[in-house]
């Protein structure tokens, strides 16, 4: 192991108050927008449209508006109007010196969804996402229309260029934000897309029977192929039915009808509306929602409206005495179900300000109580669409039982019957030719693994925390170890003397850990377990470390992974020079990215980096020396005494320089 670690002592005097910096007013949201919008890539850039157009819509939810119209201008400014009660310009009590509609504009945490009076449900809940797209912005003009009098105030990147100014007596009421995204933030040339906006326009529309929105953009910003229309009026008075017929089109389905409705929440909390249907031979779709946000990643109202529906097909089993529907599980029936599902409640939880998972617990029990009365009755009085849909849902679940069946059967070696770990994610081919194991560390981690994987040929074995030290524990011991057990049986080579190469059901073997310090002890002491249980598996190529980034260095559509600091210090020089202010994200582990971005960086066989674990193989004096000398290096660092590691340490400490810490 070369030196390459010094240790540099800090001079205290170097760290005083003057070292303390207050980021004041809308300073935060600038100095870090990924805090606020998740990014500041494509998507982050359209989720200010969405902050505003959610505003608005709450207005409409609250019963207070019925029309919206949002404008794409030439300028890839956005207008966005609604017809609600305006937002208050009287002075606010805590700053008698600013309007309510400053406070609000300029300050974190303020607005009028905290006490529950002027909204009983809505999807603002931060106070937050209208001064941080004002502060996001390079230009914001905000103009009030309240008891027949017009107000404007124009704000840049947060700050006001002006007082309220009173414009002139008028007939309409409302608010209109128009705002212009900041180039400093997003990057020169960031533009927002026509299709985007107007697709995220017609989806509020389909979530809200009484809004109608009237789409406008001007030509100038619409391409030669871009098929979005320049104007549309979106109005759906059969909300989420006509959503999903939009969705599913002329596709065949199992059942005749579609499954929808709405139904009032269990003590007034909102209420739930929700359309779904089965596609013949076609893949299906869930859309959420939460109080009109969408919520990719699902959460608890989902988890709900699922229940409700398995309850309910397994009791109609039960009363129709169908034996075969006890064994249907929610993979059966809902996988391909094409699913749209809007919820409104009060004060919902949501993980992170961009609000991609609902995370309210009293979700999960108000949904599955509102739904499952409906699905009962949707079942029995229609018999026959009933029995067609469990048919086909027993029919699928019968494929799923054979399928594993044959999966197990077809990759039992000739010599002993495998058992194979219950929470391995198998590939399905069958033969060991291009095919690859992640091990990874903890269930969070290999969810995003287990939905960004190649399922042909890309395995996930999770497991629980830190594998044992097979170097410094007894044959007992690592015999007893149930995630020793586990890989083992996943592998189905052996270990030691009983290990056979062709047995093995993997190509490849590939240790996938966080890009951190405790990702780097979990390889090390998952590599000293290939060391000495398979060496074998090691001198084959089989042994490989995947490189995972630990930052994400991003400005507008330029968007780069970095392994290390060293790689992004590269990164920032080359990509990011002059004034160009990216921001730089550091993952905390696997389970924080999403399966994308993990399939992108470190699964993807066309993108990835590997690294390949090899030992020498003692075929020459110069490769004899590097074995010993490894065999040496695992039994002073990972052995039974304590004694040389402690000393390796002493030794190599005056060579480090940087402590992540």
């Amino acid at each position: 192991m070369s030196d390459l670690f010094e240790i540099t002592i800090p001079n205290s005097d170097e760290y005083s108050a003057q070292s303390i910096q207050v980021l004041e007013g809308l300073e935060p949201v600038r100095h870090r927008p990924g805090m606020y919008i998740g990014g500041v890539d494509e998507q982050a850039l359209h989720h200010l449209v969405a902050e505003i157009l959610d505003n608005s819509m709450d207005e409409a939810v609250a019963g207070y508006a019925n029309r919206i119209d949002v404008v794409l201008n030439a300028d890839y400014s956005v207008t966005i109007i609604d017809n609600g009660r305006g937002i208050p310009i009287d002075a606010h009590p805590k700053y008698p010196n600013k309007s309510a509609l400053e406070v609000i504009m300029t300050t974190l945490h303020s607005g009028g969804k905290f006490g529950g009076n002027a909204y009983k449900v809505s999807g603002g809940l931060h106070g937050v996402g209208l001064s941080v797209v004002n502060a996001l912005s390079d230009k914001l003009v905000v103009e009030i229309a309240r008891e027949k009098k017009l107000y404007r105030q124009i704000y840049s990147k947060g700050v006001p260029q002006g007082e309220l100014e009173f414009i002139g007596n008028t007939t309409r009421k409302g608010t209109s934000i128009t705002f212009h995204p900041d180039e400093e933030i997003f990057g020169v040339g960031a533009k927002l897309i026509p299709n985007k906006i107007y697709r995220m326009s017609r989806s509020k529309a389909f979530l809200f029977k009484g809004i109608k929105i009237l789409w406008k953009c001007s030509p100038e910003v619409l391409s030669e192929n871009d098929l979005t229309p320049s104007e549309a009026e979106l109005h759906f008075p059969n909300g989420l039915k006509d959503f999903l017929d939009y969705q599913i089109g002329e596709k065949e389905t199992v059942n005749r009808n579609i499954f929808f409705g709405e139904s009032e929440l269990a003590n007034d909390e909102g209420k739930v509306e929700w359309a779904i249907t089965w596609p013949l031979d076609e893949n299906g779709f869930t859309y959420s929602y939460c109080n009109t946000v969408i919520t990719p990643q699902g959460g608890t109202h989902e988890l709900g409206f699922k229940t409700a529906l398995l309850r309910s097909l397994k009791e109609y089993g039960e009363m129709a005495n169908i034996k075969k529907a006890a064994q249907i599980t929610s993979e059966d029936f809902l996988s391909d179900a094409a699913i749209i599902l809007s919820l409104f409640i009060r004060d919902p939880q949501f993980q992170g300000q961009t609000k991609d998972k609902l995370t309210s617990a009293k979700a999960t029990r108000l949904v599955e109580q509102a739904v499952k009365d409906s699905f009962d009755h949707w079942l029995t009085s229609d018999m026959e669409n009933a029995n067609a849909l469990i048919e086909y849902v027993i029919e699928r679940s019968e494929a799923r039982k054979k399928k594993k069946e044959e999966k197990v059967q077809n990759r039992k070696t000739p010599t002993k019957r495998l058992r194979l770990p219950g929470k391995l994610a198998d590939c399905s081919q069958n033969e060991p030719h291009d095919t690859e194991i992640f091990i990874v560390e903890g269930d969070s981690a290999g969810g995003s693994a287990k939905q960004g994987r190649d399922r042909v040929t890309q395995a996930i074995l999770p497991l629980k925390g830190k594998i044992l030290n097979v170097a410094s524990a007894s044959l007992e011991k690592i015999l007893q170890n149930q995630e020793i057990k586990d890989l083992v049986e996943a592998l189905g080579c052996g270990t030691k003397d009983n290990f056979r190469e062709e047995n093995l059901r993997y190509e490849k073997v590939i240790i996938m850990t966080d890009a951190d310090v405790d990702g780097a002890h979990i390889a090390s002491l998952l590599m000293t377990f290939f060391y000495q249980q398979m060496p074998k598996l090691i001198e084959g190529g089989h042994l490989y470390i995947a490189t995972p980034p630990l930052y994400k260095v991003a400005n507008g559509s330029k968007v780069f992974y970095a392994i290390d600091d060293e790689d992004k210090d590269k990164i920032l020089a080359k990509e990011f020079k002059g004034n160009s202010k990216p921001d730089i994200s550091r993952f905390k582990g696997l389970g924080e990215m999403s399966a994308m971005q993990l399939k992108e960086t470190t699964m993807d066989k066309k993108r990835r980096t590997l690294l390949k674990v090899l030992i020498p193989n003692n075929v020459t004096e110069e490769s004899r020396e590097y074995a010993f000398e490894t065999r040496r290096m695992v039994d002073r660092l990972m052995g039974k005494n304590p004694e040389p590691r402690f000393n390796f340490i002493i030794e190599k400490a005056k060579f480090v320089n940087d402590l992540d810490i």
